[in-house]
């Protein structure tokens, strides 16, 4: 990316000027309580006098990497959240956020001081300990768990974190290089995301700044210099347009606020970044927002602009009609205004220009409001509906990285919006398929999907969805579970945590019927009463807490099946089983035992975790023995297979299996036969076609050359019994072209 690049080459060619940050001045005890009361008059400034007094003498001689005290680091995260005039209690929790990781303090302690909900507040912002033995990024996400999980329950966790977050970002340049860039890319990477996703505009656009500065300070260095200078070559540009914008509106008698800004350098280098262009290029760096009092002001302040200059095509969205999931509200529209310059317009009212802004911090806490600040969220924020929703999807992820993944995937990614054909509004990422959309309208949805039309139209499961797509997912009951191959084609962490889960679940479930059968046949052939009631009364000797937990554990050879018998009737003695490969495996007490006691076997696509021996298979007529492998199932070997010797020692995993076959419903199953060809032109032609005029299905076939006259052949194929394959083999055997023919057991 040339015009990136230059960016950068033109930044290192002059060294940059050390910032000096002067020494800290510690905020006194009234001046946080009277930054209260400027916004809360009915403030208890007991209890800020109190946790003021208790966090100073609670963190004592601590420093900052700083020098300073480290006091003043939860005084400035308690300045930060009265700039966004938050309750009491949110002040009182971001003084004493850091004294029980930090300090001798206990969360009893707190709760006897400041009571039970402050308490919980400061347990929340509280690290995890004890994590010594796990990676640093299986760390960092069961942290950000447990604070996800503290601010389902109370959204001012949340509000603490991101002005610690901040306070810290602004004092960065104290901290070593190493944990300066990864403090940073973890900024970057979820608490900028995060807070952008509440809405809170103004903390995440500064959270990116301080990132950028930190971890590509050279573009950050030019950009930012580019800007300035470009802001102060458009100044009486700005001036001038601003002045029109305004002149035109009250002229059509609508009286509005109106104000230019800039981007700020970060997201001016992503876009330099995504579109590969230079800094010249861009023409949309500075913004202009109208403000108004009422929504019906807002469109006819559009109607205004709208007809008093061109349009730039492509360029409206109305999201105040449609807001944004971070609760977003704002017409945007660009035209060629003065100067047949670009002009970029936001218009909306002032609420909507607070909210967009500080987000969830908008909704002023402090005053009079039915239930918890929480519970008043969930009533008026999609944007933390959103989160709770999300977090309770993220935290049934199965291991921290995959946490730590879904959850960056999910604060990512800009958004989509498609309609069902009810007309419920769908929100999806950028990118996401109609296999996200399933799920997002519900996970029983998105397991039973199995096609779907986009705007009346048939098309694949994968598509890409654009705004406005109205999708119809079709379902089928025949299916209960997805394709495992879903999960890489999904976009949404809802919809791969789903297929995650239902493909788990269905795994399970084969194992735990192939476990249930193994274990009632040997109870059957030990002649022993097999009932669910006896086994639950066993399970603590198996170690297990349920049924199915013992018969999947079986069934992924993880416990024996003698042992289960043993834990319902401890006097069990297991018998001695033969395991030479001549037949033996599969002796029981005449035809009609054998057949009751082995278990049924029809194919790769059954309810068992069943596959066949990997080296030539099997096919019903074939005698078989089952070989269970931990973890894999059951393979299932002709009697005959040279392979089964290796299991002589283990006659534990052999278990009795038998063809169950509808002739109704034929199925193919897989063979492999070695066969000697004269190598002369057409020889190849003539064995595949013996093949394909008897039915056979060619898998793979692997050539060598033996000598100038022959060529040996491997044919993988797939046929329906043993009578089709021999069938094939004398077929093959009556053409001139082939030498010999045998069929090969792994």
């Amino acid at each position: 990316m040339q015009a990136t690049a230059d960016v950068v080459a033109a930044a290192v060619a002059r060294p940059r000027p050390v910032a000096k940050t002067p020494r800290y001045k510690m905020m006194r005890q009234y001046d946080l309580v009277d930054r209260v009361r400027a916004y809360n008059p009915n403030t208890d400034e007991d209890m800020l006098n109190r946790a003021y007094v208790y966090a100073m003498k609670a963190h004592g001689e601590q420093k900052r990497a700083s020098g300073d005290p480290y006091f003043s680091h939860p005084l400035e995260v308690a300045a930060i959240l009265t700039d966004l005039k938050l309750d009491d209690a949110t002040i009182v929790s971001a003084l004493l956020h850091d004294t029980i990781e930090d300090t001798e303090s206990t969360r009893a302690e707190i709760d006897e001081i400041f009571g039970t909900e402050i308490g919980a507040l400061v347990e929340g912002l509280t690290k995890l300990k004890r994590l010594e033995l796990v990676s640093r990024e299986a760390k960092q996400a069961e942290n950000l768990r447990k604070l996800l999980l503290a601010i389902s329950d109370d959204v001012r966790v949340l509000l603490v974190k991101l002005a610690d977050r901040l306070h810290n970002m602004r004092t960065l340049e104290f901290v070593p290089p190493a944990s300066r860039r990864r403090i940073a890319e973890e900024t970057l990477d979820i608490y900028a995301p995060l807070a952008g996703r509440m809405g809170m505009q103004e903390m995440r656009e500064e959270l990116e700044d301080l990132s950028f500065r930190v971890l590509d300070p050279d573009a950050h260095e030019v950009v930012a210099q580019r800007l300035d200078a470009l802001t102060e070559q458009n100044r009486n540009l700005v001036g001038e347009i601003e002045k029109q914008l305004s002149c035109n509106l009250e002229k059509h008698g609508v009286v509005a606020k109106v104000k230019g800004r800039r981007k700020q350098p970060f997201s001016i280098w992503v876009k330099m970044e995504r579109k590969s262009v230079g800094f010249e290029q861009l023409s949309d760096i500075f913004g202009f927002r109208i403000i108004l009092k009422t929504v019906e002001e807002c469109y006819a302040a559009l109607g205004v602009v709208h007809t008093s200059w061109p349009v730039v095509p492509g360029r409206f969205k109305d999201y105040i009609s449609t807001p944004k999931q971070n609760d977003y509200r704002s017409i945007h529209t660009t035209v060629i205004g003065p100067g047949k310059q670009r002009v970029e317009l936001q218009i909306r009212t002032e609420e909507m220009d607070r909210i967009n802004e500080y987000g969830i911090a908008a909704h002023a806490f402090y005053k009079d409001a039915e239930g918890s600040p929480t519970e008043v969220l969930n009533r008026e924020s999609n944007a933390f509906s959103w989160l709770r929703h999300t977090i309770e999807m993220l935290a049934e992820s199965a291991n921290p990285e995959e946490f730590l993944e879904h959850t960056k995937m999910e604060l990512f990614h800009d958004q989509v919006f498609c309609f069902t054909p009810k007309g419920k509004l769908i929100a999806l990422p950028r990118h996401a398929n109609v296999i996200d959309f399933a799920y997002a309208v519900h996970t029983d949805v998105g397991n039973s999907a199995v096609g779907c039309k986009i705007n009346g139209k048939f098309a694949p499961l994968s598509s890409e969805l654009q705004n406005g797509d109205e999708v119809v997912v079709l379902t089928s009951r025949a299916q209960s579970a997805p394709p495992a191959a879903w999960e890489s084609l999904a976009v949404t962490g809802k919809a791969k945590a789903a297929i995650r889960r239902a493909t788990r679940t269905a795994v399970r479930d084969q194992y735990a019927g192939l476990g249930r059968r193994i274990v009632e046949r040997l109870f059957m052939r030990a002649k022993l009463v097999y009932a669910d009631d006896k086994l639950k009364g066993a399970l603590p000797r198996l170690a297990r807490t349920s049924i199915e937990d013992v018969m999947a554990a079986v069934g992924r050879g993880e416990i024996k099946a003698a042992n289960v018998a043993r834990a319902v009737y401890p006097d069990y003695k297991e018998e001695a089983r033969q395991s030479n490969i001549k037949g033996t495996a599969l002796k029981t007490k005449g035809e009609g035992a054998q057949k009751n006691a082995a278990i049924p076997i029809r194919g790769i696509n059954s309810d068992l975790p069943v596959k066949f021996a990997p080296n030539g298979g099997a096919v019903p007529g074939d005698r078989i023995v089952g070989i269970v492998t931990p973890g894999e199932g059951i393979t299932i070997y002709p009697i005959q297979a040279p392979a089964l010797k290796d299991f002589e020692e283990e006659p534990e995993r052999w278990v009795d299996v038998r063809w169950d076959i509808e002739e109704s419903a034929p199925r193919r199953f897989p063979a492999r036969l070695y066969v000697q060809n004269v190598n002369e032109p057409g020889s190849l032609a003539q064995v595949a076609g013996v093949i394909a005029e008897h039915d056979g299905n060619i898998d793979n076939i692997g050539m060598s050359r033996r000598s100038p006259d022959f060529t040996d052949l491997i044919i993988d194929l797939e046929v329906y019994d043993l009578k089709h394959l021999n069938g094939i083999i004398n077929q093959l055997r009556a053409k001139a072209v082939v030498a010999s023919v045998e069929r090969v057991n792994g």
